[in-house]
């Protein structure tokens, strides 16, 4: 829905009440409660009658509105209901972080003096000393051999921006929750009250002995490049900026479906990609590995370029080396003038730079991958009108763009084979393993990558990270079997699936 060139939002389960409410016991009050909040634009999700006497009903009324404000006017709506009384309004989002997201459990019973002995004193000092003696056994004998830090500084989350540690708090443990429902990997939320980069990569140093693992998150740019840089350096873990490259991974996943949809080749079509911060650096790094070779980039002053006044004049330096690696054709301008004749485009950006008339000025048979949030970079309806192909990062459209169908896999593939670093051949193995989970016989142009749930993909991404890992000599440590005989997944691509490769 579009509502004065702005996309409307609809009623959503991250808005939603439960208010408890008396009400007449009438035949019509059920159907005037459902009415007064459809009447205000909202929508009933349940209601539940919890006591009831000959003239009053204790109703329990689950509605979901499309903001807070929205939602104060759904309520509004039903005390003009006649008889009825509001009391207690929870808020179902508050509800689900009341106490936070995740704990932590004994994996061994503790039931009597000879459990204690084992667990803690006497029995676990002899555990102490034969990792004293051989510090790899600590993967065997701790949690580190399945245990991944989630670490931020809170200075880029989500569309908040620089909320502070404390705040970022609910975002890292809902990765972590993700982690464990989709992997079963054990992660755990860092929030690092940390100044800048030394103090973060000093941060990070100092506890990595506990992981396997660190995944990056919501760190700004461009420190979280140097951050990730240098702990890539001085750890013998993978570290992983789920920021950059799982939303890497994962595009180049969906453009890979895509275009099979158009019948068209990575190598030969022109991508503009909108962003040229974290998400779309890593973009542009790994469809270059995937073998494109036309890409222009555009950032809020324009198409990057090495004459460009602010990057010619010195400026940022990942800017410079962006603008010397990409737009062979030395394309100039705005954004709307780089998506004219181009094949695909790509946002990692802010939303509402582009219109359908954009779109309908680039080539034939357009992909469109739209994934600001929440709101996309054009309108995915009005993009329809004129792209075969549209993606974006939200769930109330066709093709969701998210990151969660990647992260928990690699990680479970990288904790499985003991690896000591994430490489772009990793990377691009994890996406086009996930491309190919869709078959060609399910794929379409309103499927080209798979839903979060779908029972494979975690699977799928884990297992081809295990096999690039064994065939990239600079990401193995030692050969590992013992995990990996654990996980039941064919090795073979699914039958009649192919890759776009140049």
């Amino acid at each position: 829905m579009v509502h004065n060139g702005h996309m409307s939002a609809v009623p959503s389960a991250s808005n939603a009440l439960t208010i408890r409410l008396s009400a007449p016991a009438r035949a019509t009050a059920i159907s005037e409660l459902t009415a007064a909040v459809e009447a205000a634009g909202g929508l009933t999700s349940a209601l539940d009658i919890s006591e009831s006497t000959a003239d009053n009903m204790t109703i329990d009324l689950t509605v979901a509105g499309r903001s807070v404000g929205h939602n104060e006017r759904i309520v509004a709506a039903i005390n003009e209901v006649e008889g009825v009384e509001i009391g207690k309004i929870s808020d179902r989002t508050f509800l689900a972080h009341l106490g936070g997201k995740i704990t932590i459990e004994p994996k061994q019973p503790i039931r009597n003096r000879d459990d204690l002995s084992l667990i803690y004193t006497p029995g676990v000092a002899r555990v102490c000393q034969a990792i004293a003696d051989n510090p790899e056994d600590a993967r065997r004998l701790t949690i580190k051999r399945n245990t991944v830090a989630v670490v931020t500084d809170g200075t880029a989350v989500l569309g908040l921006g620089n909320i502070g540690p404390l705040a970022a708090m609910p975002v890292m443990e809902g990765k972590a929750a993700l982690f464990k429902r989709f992997a079963d990997v054990d992660a755990f939320p860092i929030c690092l009250d940390a100044g800048g980069v030394e103090d973060i990569v000093a941060h990070v140093k100092a506890i990595a002995p506990t992981f396997a693992g660190i995944n990056l998150e919501d760190i700004s740019a461009p420190r979280c490049f140097e951050i990730e840089r240098r702990l890539r350096e001085e750890l013998d873990i993978p570290v992983f900026h789920d920021d950059q490259h799982g939303t890497a991974i994962v595009a180049v996943a969906a453009l890979t479906n895509a275009l099979r949809v158009v019948e068209k080749d990575l190598a030969e079509v022109r991508i503009v990609l909108s962003g040229a911060g974290a998400a779309g650096t890593a973009i542009m790094r790994l469809l270059h590995k995937a073998g494109a070779r036309n890409v222009v980039v555009s950032d809020i002053n324009g198409i990057l370029h090495p004459e460009r006044e602010d990057i010619r004049d010195g400026g940022d330096e990942q800017l410079r080396w962006i603008a010397e690696n990409t737009n062979p054709e030395a394309v100039r301008g705005s954004l709307k003038e780089a998506v004219r004749g181009a094949d695909v485009f790509i946002g990692v950006s802010a939303g509402n730079i582009l219109t359908g008339e954009d779109v309908a000025t680039m080539n034939e048979d357009a992909i469109v991958f739209a994934m600001a949030n929440p709101t996309p970079e054009v309108d995915p309806n009005e993009a329809a009108q004129h792209a075969t192909v549209v993606a974006t990062g939200r769930s109330d459209f066709a093709n969701q763009i998210n990151n969660v169908l990647v992260f928990p896999g690699v990680f479970r593939g990288l904790l499985d084979a003991r690896s000591e670093a994430v490489t772009e051949d990793v990377m691009l193995a994890a996406a086009h393993a996930l491309a190919d989970v869709v078959t060609p016989d399910e794929l379409n142009p309103t499927y080209i990558i798979p839903s979060v749930f779908h029972k494979d993909v975690s699977k799928v991404v884990a297992r081809a990270v295990v096999e690039a890992v064994r065939e990239d000599e600079e990401a193995v440590s030692e050969p590992r079997t013992e995990a990996i005989a654990l996980m039941d997944i064919p090795a073979k691509r699914p039958s009649g699936s192919k890759r776009v490769d140049a």
